[in-house]
């Protein structure tokens, strides 16, 4: 009998998991080192690009998944920080919005100094029409998009949104602050938007 409790109770001790390990910590400085020291001939007006502001520091802290304090300040800085259109519209050219969906072109060393305007690359995160065959995921589906939304005022104001600065609507987004950080211009959002909200575009079709 005692040996069979013996047994026993080595047999439970040795099941017995290990206390998980902490998770090392990530040296910020090294990454940040090491980010600018693999671009060694960059032009000067790169170099502020190299430089988290405080939503891209927090998001990194917090590994995108910051606790809900830190997610409503972040939404409430990016949200004073949109722009809207002076004549009050918020849809442009759909077909000038296809375009520039289309266009990978801008913020490339290949492309310093522009030659040309910088596209949006909607297709690398994004599907948009039936269509085009080749686009990302990292973004969700973006097929009858306005028409899920029955093209309405408020959605259209929120899709403007999105695009200008995606952390105002999910804080440590990974799609870019395309109007916020000056990578698109206002007329173009507009453009961008009427691709997605108008119910004439081949994304609600």
């Amino acid at each position: 009998m005692r040996t069979t409790i013996t047994i026993a109770a080595v047999l439970l001790a040795g099941s017995t998991v290990a206390p998980a390990q902490p998770k090392p910590g990530v040296d910020r400085a090294k990454v940040d080192a090491a980010i600018v020291a693999a671009f060694p001939t960059a032009p000067a007006d790169w170099q502020s690009r190299f430089v988290q502001d405080e939503t891209m520091q927090q998001c990194s802290m917090h590994e995108n998944l910051p606790p809900k304090a830190v997610s409503e300040a972040i939404q409430q800085r990016e949200k004073a920080k949109v722009e809207y259109p002076a004549d009050g519209k918020l849809m442009g050219d759909l077909k000038a919005g296809e375009v520039l969906a289309q266009s990978g072109y801008g913020l490339r060393f290949t492309d310093y100094p522009q030659r040309n305007p910088i596209g949006g690359n909607c297709y690398a995160c994004h599907q948009l029409t039936k269509a085009e065959v080749s686009y990302g995921t990292i973004g969700p589906s973006l097929l009858n998009y306005g028409k899920i939304r029955k093209f309405g005022e408020a959605e259209t104001k929120a899709a403007y949104e999105k695009i200008y600065n995606a952390q105002a609507s999910y804080p440590c987004s990974m799609m870019p602050r395309f109007g916020a950080n000056k990578v698109l211009t206002i007329g173009q959002i507009k453009d961008l938007v009427a691709l997605v909200m108008s119910p004439d575009s081949p994304v609600n079709k």
